[in-house]
């Protein structure tokens, strides 16, 4: 009998290929086959909200070849992911392929190792259509936004905008954020510091705290001068110690919102970086036919459930028995409460085999998977552990009428810290912040060695980031573990918010939208109602309410907002954006505008004159024309041919150095970053460069007089075995020498 299963994706399926024997074929959709089309709104409103699917262009082929496949076997099973969209994909399948949907032919398995696929088959399933009906009913509510509202965008703001019904409100809170930050007024206070010294001669920092009634806040310069005054000729005794121990709980194990939340702040991973290594993760990785080649690495990554399989739970106390000991490990394994509004569909994002330890697999893995499975596999164990127990001390000391309080902790039972530590949005790092007090009594007098007041200034809240929003997102209910990842990257590309560092920020054209986007289709950005859409949708998951029902009830109100805005359409004039260049024809400033091919620079005197100049890069960086030199920016590098200063330049193929006697002078080099090393064939410095694929090489900085170049990182150490340089091998911890004939290398640790 033969069995042929679909998948989605390529890479899944060649893994899952490997589990099984000659009686199954294994192939991938790569993805959806079907979809609403791209030209038209696709959903017959009248016909009770009909959607019109049609064959996604491009994949006629595929098709043919998937249902050659079908017909030729005895059995069908459809395994895309287990959730909405792999749902949905399945039932297109179906539909497609003529199978029929209530039959026995979907499977869904949470992790992709040998035995989960293999149960999988076993218990074949009918497609649900609660979950493909949800799916549905998103992709037409979001359709019918953006083709119904985009024209009135059009019209009142700016041609080729688009609308999206969850970006629109993530637009919103970054826009709000920006005017509570505009809004801001900085309120000034002040601190007094006392650096005190014991009777043993051990130092100690006190702060003011206020007096025996309770805290004082000091809010000027005068205060805080009367206050060190008072203490300068007080002195300072210890007036009360209290002794305290505090236990910290671990963190739960990841969810799709907080692991792209972490790799953000651990590891400065963007959630598209994130999500694609955790895909690839999941998907397979060959980790050596030793450890079992082809398998999956971690859970399914889309989830909001903080569940564990209690198989899982069992094993990662029997690995924190084995590898810290007894007291690491809880009397009974740790179980977290899940979330208001979550589906709990899946389990929490955890590894999948606890024998493959990260740094086992290390040198199969990329960069990028290495350290996200890291993240992961430590999240989980510690998640797995027992609470930390930190020693806290607070010294009260008097002085005089008032009060100054000196803290500090220490790590009594580290438990969890011995293995992760969860990071905040208002800290780089988190590792656990020790430090001891020294030894006080009550009664003793401390030596004053210094009053130090200082003045501060509350400071605006923080602009979000990609973290910090998702996590304020999951908080209000809007949106779900499958769409975060879209979120930022699509208002970004259509121009409402920009990237400056990891902070969002929001566009004049951001700010103009939201402004009338909460003018005229409050709903649509309004938290509330999006949160409640997304329990609408859980309900027809659900089968508590049909899609067509809850189609209606978002249609009828809709429609009456967009018939009234467009009855009341004005024009919105946006306020145009000025550069730094000055038109060389009129001496206008160039204004910012934008064309089928992005942004450029304009003369505002357009159509009088009709100077432009490109505009895709900063300002160091641009490119002029007419003539007119490049905006330049001085580095410390000297001309090999003339002396004067090389100055960074941005060409048609990128950056460059020239010289800044340009055109007397045409020395050239190629752009890059300089490493401590010396290139074996010249002795100039080497530099890293990007070659056309976008892939980072080294070579030397004489270029092309010297044609060094190498994939691998030279390294200024030396082979033992000939005296050679030594490079690290890319992707690798490995220490190789290249010299003909020599084949040295060895293990190395640190980041390959």
């Amino acid at each position: 009998m033969s069995t042929l299963i679909i998948m989605e994706s390529p890479t899944k399926a060649a893994t899952v290929k490997g589990y099984l024997g000659s009686g199954y074929r294994v192939v991938a959709s790569k993805g959806h086959v079907r979809d609403l089309p791209k030209s038209t709104l696709g959903v017959d409103i009248e016909d009770n909200f009909k959607p019109k699917y049609i064959n996604i262009r491009g994949k006629g082929d595929l098709i043919r070849e998937l249902r050659r496949e079908a017909k030729s076997a005895d059995r069908v099973l459809l395994a895309t992911d287990p959730d909405r969209e792999g749902e949905a994909i399945a039932w297109h399948l179906s539909e497609t392929l003529g199978i029929p949907v209530d039959g026995k032919q979907r499977i869904t398995f949470n992790e992709v190792t040998k035995t989960a696929v293999r149960e999988a088959i076993k218990k074949p399933r009918s497609i649900d259509m609660g979950l493909v009906n949800a799916q549905q009913a998103r992709r037409i509510l979001d359709r019918i936004v953006g083709y119904k509202l985009s024209p009135y965008l059009w019209s009142t703001v700016r041609s080729g905008l688009s609308a999206g019904r969850v970006q629109s409100v993530a637009t919103r809170i970054i826009v709000e954020r920006e005017n509570e930050i505009r809004a801001f007024v900085p309120q000034e206070y002040w601190t007094v510091d006392a650096d005190l010294i014991t009777t043993e001669g051990e130092r100690l920092t006190a702060r003011f705290y206020g007096d025996k009634n309770g805290k004082i806040t000091l809010s000027n310069e005068t205060e805080a001068r009367a206050v060190a005054d008072a203490s300068e000729a007080a002195g300072f005794v210890v007036s009360e110690i209290k002794n305290t121990t505090k236990m910290r709980q671990p963190a739960p194990p990841f969810t799709t919102s907080t692991m792209q939340q972490e790799a953000s702040r651990k590891l400065n991973f963007q959630s598209g970086r994130t999500m694609r290594a955790a895909q690839e993760l999941y998907e397979g990785v060959d980790v050596g036919r030793e450890l079992g080649g082809t398998q999956g690495l971690i859970t399914y990554m889309r989830t909001d459930s903080v569940r564990i399989a209690s198989e899982a739970q069992t094993a990662a106390l029997d690995y924190i028995k084995d590898k810290y000991g007894e007291r690491y490990a809880p009397k009974t394994p740790r179980v977290y409460k899940a979330k208001a509004g979550a589906q709990d569909a899946h389990e929490a994002i955890r590894p999948v085999n606890l024998a493959l330890e990260p740094t086992k697999i290390r040198k199969m893995l990329s960069a990028d998977q290495y350290r996200l499975y890291k993240l992961i596999w430590n999240r989980f164990i510690a998640s797995q552990m027992e609470s930390a127990e930190i020693a806290a001390v607070t010294a009260n000391i008097n002085s005089g009428e008032y009060v100054y309080r000196a803290s500090g902790s220490t790590v009594k039972f580290p438990g969890f810290l011995a293995v992760y530590e969860e990071s905040t949005d208002d800290e780089k790092d988190t590792e656990h912040d020790e430090h001891m007090l020294p030894k006080l009594s009550e009664g003793e007098t401390l030596k004053n060695d210094k009053i130090r007041p200082e003045q501060h200034y509350t400071e605006p809240p923080a602009r979000y980031t990609e973290a910090s929003l998702i996590k304020l997102l999951e908080e209000l209910g809007i949106g779900r573990p499958s769409t975060y990842l879209m979120i930022v990257p699509t208002i970004t590309q259509r121009g409402y918010v920009e990237r400056s560092g990891k902070s969002l920020l929001p566009t004049q054209l951001g700010e103009t939208t939201t402004k009338l986007m909460k003018e005229s289709f409050p709903d649509i950005v309004d938290y509330k109602f999006t949160a409640h859409m997304e329990d609408r949708l859980d309900e027809i998951e659900d089968g508590e309410l049909s899609m067509q029902e809850v189609l209606s009830e978002f249609y009828d109100g809709f429609s009456k907002e967009l018939d009234e805005a467009n009855a009341n359409a004005v024009k919105q004039e946006l306020p145009p954006e000025e550069t730094d260049l000055i038109c060389e024809k009129c001496g206008a400033k160039m204004i910012v505008k934008s064309g089928r091919y992005g942004k450029f620079a304009a003369c505002p005197n357009y159509p009088t004159c009709k100077n432009t100049k490109p505009l895709d890069k900063p300002k160091s960086e641009r490119a002029a024309s007419d003539g007119e030199q490049a905006a330049v920016e001085k580095t410390d590098m000297k001309c090999e041919v003339c002396g004067g200063a090389m100055v960074l330049r941005h060409g048609r193929y990128g950056n460059f150095y020239a010289c800044e006697n340009y055109p007397t002078c045409k020395f050239t080099r190629p752009y890059g970053q300089k490493i401590d090393v010396k290139c074996p064939k010249c002795g100039a410095d080497i530099m890293t460069r990007w070659g056309r694929s976008k892939t980072m090489f080294y070579s030397c900085t004489r270029y092309p007089d010297c044609d060094f170049s190498s994939w691998d990182r030279p390294t200024s150490e030396k082979c033992p075995k000939c005296g050679g340089m030594l490079y690290h091998k890319k992707g690798k911890n490995l220490l190789i020498c290249k010299t003909e004939g020599c084949g040295y290398k060895r293990e190395t640790e640190g980041e390959s």
